[in-house]
């Protein structure tokens, strides 16, 4: 079975959307929140009113899921058995009724090692260490459709397929500091090391079936950062063609180096508070860079059964191994060797907000917060309306509903502040229920919390 490089990175993607959740990079649902002692990770002009030190490895832990489509749409309980939607069992619209032109679907994961804050040099201080990974997916319907139905349908375009992983640690240095009365800025340094970042782009793949054969012309393109990374070559036996078969991840490494910076500021007027924030301003240079790609446009003949559809029975790992022979034969890409170095700019994020606080009764506030990631396929946005309640002064908690490029959510931040102590579990994305599978029914989950020691 070959096993090109777009299949493989598919694969990997949805083998680990399906059983896990990981994060996104902030807490919306505690960006109104008093006492909550993250506030500068979304907006870094937020200080905090007393000194911390984070408890390693859980001071502020966030894993979430993001998409446009729900897991259960590709994965379903047939006979008693998990299947996924090529069983034989899950009907055409049942699968494809659900999802849109394109499926986006997100994941990312922030552990924090370390994290401090205190008073000084007339503001307030941050310094973090922490480790990060994303991945996105872009999947056009009609890929899906094409391994449904196969030969059933004429002609595909599943053009403009993408995936993309990155991999960083980081050291953040932030200030925030009060200018007047009423306007309070802020920014943080970052100092990123990479651990690798992988980039494909499908910019085209069109299909048209001609008696006993698919013509596919197709064109793309992977650009992988990491280090020590070998592409693994098998040959057409028909064409004599040399193509990326499979890769070698290698040892790890540090495969680049980057620096970004976050700018904020926070204006007070009369009961108003508005707030403005620019995330990740900055980029990463990978070292090493290996391509495989199409080098063009290229037209293959495929025999058309290689896309006809043969699962019964076999479970979801005979499936997963039909998607890999069902498109095995879209793309042979060619390895292009080692580039050397390239740099890539940062997802930057903006937050807009303002927070209106109930003059007759100030331990209730109510805030509208828009969030815009900027990642070219893969950018979204949501609007945010909270409540936020701090009736005294170790309790604090905020509820949210959010309405955006992923649907419609939930949200919700719990902060207990006693002297010495710090506990806060909040979701931005609730779960409102699992599926009979333990799939999440919603387009996106996320879970926040965090052990910290103020002082």
């Amino acid at each position: 079975m070959n096993k090109p490089i777009f299949f493989v990175s598919l694969i990997v993607l949805v083998g680990i959307l399906f059983p896990s959740v990981a994060n996104a990079q902030q807490l919306s649902s505690g960006y109104f929140t008093d006492g909550y002692l993250y506030r500068f990770k979304a907006n870094p002009a937020f200080g905090n009113d007393q000194s911390f030190v984070s408890f390693p490895g859980v001071g502020d832990l966030n894993v979430a899921y993001r998409g446009n489509a729900r897991l259960t749409d590709f994965v379903f309980r047939k006979n008693g058995q998990d299947v996924t939607f090529l069983n034989e069992n899950v009907g055409t619209q049942e699968f494809l009724g659900n999802l849109n032109d394109y499926t986006h679907l997100g994941v990312s994961a922030a552990i924090p090692v370390m994290s401090f804050g205190f008073k000084g040099f007339h503001g307030y201080n941050t310094v973090s260490v922490s480790a990060s990974t994303s991945a996105s997916l872009k999947v056009p319907k009609d890929l899906f459709r094409l391994l449904k139905e196969g030969t059933n349908i004429q002609s595909y375009d599943i053009s403009h397929a993408a995936a993309h992983l990155t991999a960083t640690a980081e050291v953040a240095l932030n200030h925030s500091h009060q200018i007047t009365k009423d306007l309070r800025i802020g920014a943080t340094l970052k100092i990123l090391v990479g651990a690798g970042d992988l980039d494909m782009n499908f910019e085209k793949a069109k299909l048209t079936l001609d008696g006993d054969y698919w013509t596919a012309v197709t064109n793309g393109k992977v650009q992988a950062s990491v280090k020590n990374m070998e592409f693994m070559i098998d040959e057409n036996n028909e064409s004599g063609d040399e193509y990326v078969d499979d890769f070698d991840l290698g040892s790890f490494g540090i495969s680049g180096f980057g620096a970004a910076i976050d700018l904020g500021a926070e204006y007070k007027f009369r009961d108003f508070k508005f707030s403005l924030a620019l995330l990740d301003l900055g980029f990463m240079h990978w070292s090493d860079t290996y391509v495989a790609s199409t080098d063009g446009d290229q037209t293959l003949k495929i025999d058309k059964y290689a896309f006809e559809n043969n699962v019964e029975d076999g479970g979801m790992g005979d499936e997963w191994e039909e998607i890999g022979d069902n498109l095995s034969d879209l793309y042979e890409l060619k390895d292009m060797g080692n580039i050397g170095g390239r740099s890539t700019s940062l997802a930057t994020t903006m937050n807009l907000g303002v927070e209106y606080t109930l003059p007759m009764y100030k331990k209730l506030s109510f805030g509208l917060l828009n969030t815009t990631r900027f990642q070219s396929d893969y950018t979204w946005t949501e609007f945010r309306l909270s409540a936020n309640f701090a009736p005294c002064k170790f309790f604090s908690m905020g509820i949210n509903g959010a309405v955006g490029t992923f649907g419609s959510a939930f949200g919700w931040i719990v902060n207990l502040h006693p002297t010495g102590f710090n506990l806060f579990v909040g979701m931005d994305h609730t779960i409102f229920g699992l599926s009979e599978m333990g799939i999440p029914s919603s387009k996106a989950t996320s879970v926040n919390l965090g052990v910290n020691f103020p002082f």
